[in-house]
């Protein structure tokens, strides 16, 4: 199985770093990583050169101009160049434990799709971390919001890891995990939702409607969000009814997708 780590990022090229930094420090590293980039400036595409020799595989930096939040758009431009089996997504606001990206592999199964949750640093502590560069952290360090979540739990977490075939509001695109050809079979993302708030939901809703098990994992593949204030949702009207017609009428496909890419 060949994995890629697929990294969205948008103008935050000291957070960047550190994401980038913590997956050089992985104990198993993907085959290859591929960041999407909804329209930086200059420095980030600065900062991914700059970084890239320092890795054994392939750093891949896929870019389009800035016209606003377009997630879904860069993500399917990357899903398009992206040649491995298995996708594991996340943020560039989010160091990785050293075992993330182990414990995404040893987890995935055929048609099921993993998520896990995030470690929130708190806002004076995210200062210290980007300043001084840290990318390791201990449950008890007092920095760290709902510290429980960053208890390693390797063996013991086999018994938190349960499937669903229904719709989880705990589902964070910055900690998931998919099958390429799941996502091809679904047409990737939705270039109608433009705006913070829905693309990821939406996704995983597809992947369930098209009988794609989800399995929340617990206590390990654990993530740390650096502090930001929150974007403001998009179109929270028409979102909302996509979303709607999406889980009611069990759309699997959506019309606007990777296909639709020019």
């Amino acid at each position: 199985m060949t994995t890629t780590l697929l990294i969205t990022t948008y103008n935050w090229p000291e957070a960047l770093e550190l994401v980038l930094l913590s997956v050089k420090s992985q104990s198993v590293l993907p085959n290859e990583i591929v960041i999407a980039d909804d329209g930086s400036t200059k420095s980030t595409e600065e900062l991914i050169t700059k970084l890239k020799d320092e890795f054994s595989i392939p750093v891949k930096h896929i870019w389009h101009e800035d016209v606003g939040f377009t997630k879904t758009i860069i993500l399917n431009k990357a899903l398009r160049e992206i040649r491995s089996d298995y996708i594991i997504q996340i943020d560039g606001d989010v160091i990785l434990h050293k075992h993330f990206i182990k414990d995404h592999i040893r987890l995935s199964e055929p048609n099921t799709y993993l998520f896990g949750s995030r470690i929130s640093l708190k806002e004076e502590y995210s200062k210290k971390v980007l300043q001084n560069k840290i990318i390791k952290f201990h449950w008890t360090n007092s920095g760290l919001l709902r510290r429980g979540r960053a208890v390693y739990l390797p063996l013991f977490g086999t018994f938190f890891n349960k499937k669903s075939r229904k719709d989880s509001g705990k589902l964070r695109g910055c900690n998931m995990s998919y099958w390429k050809k799941d996502a091809v079979a679904i047409n990737g993302y939705n270039q109608d939702l433009i705006g913070w708030g829905y693309e990821d939901f939406n996704f995983a809703q597809r992947l369930l409607n098209a009988g794609i098990v989800s399995k929340r994992i617990k206590h390990v593949a654990i993530q740390f969000h650096i502090y930001h204030k929150e974007s403001p949702r998009g179109n929270t009207e028409k979102g909302d009814k996509i979303i709607i017609e999406t889980t009611k009428n069990k759309i699997t496909k959506c019309k606007n997708g990777l296909v639709t890419l020019q």
